[in-house]
């Protein structure tokens, strides 16, 4: 064992005991950042070629400061992303969520779906969708100014059309001609903010956290505005708390103009998002 595997060791320990919820993963990722390698060839470097400042990075893992800040990257499907604070940091349970989008646009009979993503922020659902969708037109907005400055990073380049306000008002130049509209909301109850994880709550923005007492107030202004945006026979798809199963459809009733509302599972077979059909006329 080299030098640097040694240390891996030792690190992945001082965060197992700081309670990090991926010590060895996290460990090796710091080391492989640091040393400008990838985690499959930590081996290679050369014990002269040891970078004392992975305990620098290490130690701020241990005070749950997220990996993603640390390097400035996050993984997403097959995207890295750029993010840093303010941004809220993509989850893996969310790439569940755009399969199943990416799967019903796919159905669609339409040649160049039109995409609208609500609450983008760092714009990686928009830029999934605009990858693995090639013909689609992805519309995001986002309403913060500290998370756009990550959103226009992330965005450059592709034909995501990125603009800033409120998922509330979005869009009204595409009423009534969506093909499906995605959302990863804040949804976290108010009540529930000293059982989130130290990587969200200290580090993530509260305005992509939280959302009224029962953390549902966001998705049932976001219910109006799917219901403006689609046309009729389109799709609307949102993320909500596991904890949150069986609650979200019913936001989606046949008397708000609604079909086939339903729940769905993340690879943790836990409730994770919800789905409904714009109903004809």
């Amino acid at each position: 064992m080299n030098l640097l595997l040694a240390e891996v060791a030792q690190a992945t320990q001082r965060l197992a005991d700081a309670d990090v919820p991926s010590p060895r993963n996290d460990a090796e990722e710091l080391a492989a950042f640091v040393h400008g390698v990838k985690r499959g060839e930590l081996h290679s470097v050369k014990d002269a070629d040891f970078d004392a400042r992975y305990w620098e990075v290490i130690a701020r893992r241990e005070q749950r400061e997220p990996l993603q800040h640390i390097t400035g990257r996050a993984y997403f499907r097959y995207l890295e992303l750029q993010v840093g604070p303010g941004v809220f940091v993509p989850r893996p349970e969310t790439e569940s969520v755009v399969g199943w989008a990416i799967d019903a646009v796919r159905a669609m009979d339409v040649v160049e779906p039109c995409i609208v993503d609500l609450c983008t922020g760092s714009g990686a659902i928009a830029l999934a969708l605009a990858q693995e969708v090639p013909r689609s037109r992805v519309h995001a907005v986002e309403l913060s100014e500290d998370a756009l400055r990550w959103t226009r990073k992330n965005v450059q380049g592709s034909r995501v059309d990125l603009r800033q306000g409120d998922a509330l008002t979005a869009f009204p130049d595409l009423d009534g001609q969506v093909d499906l509209v995605i959302s990863n909301p804040p949804y976290i109850p108010l009540t529930e903010w000293e059982y989130v994880a130290p990587e969200a709550r200290d580090y993530d923005p509260e305005l992509a956290l939280f959302s009224g007492e029962d953390g549902l107030d966001l998705i049932r202004g976001i219910e109006r505005t799917a219901h403006r945006l689609l046309r009729p026979g389109g799709v609307v798809v949102i993320e909500h708390a596991d904890t949150q199963g069986g609650q979200v459809p019913w936001i989606f009733t046949e008397e708000r103009g609604w079909a086939d509302a339903a729940d769905h599972p993340d690879l943790n077979n836990r409730p994770r998002f919800a789905t409904a059909r714009k109903a004809l006329p």
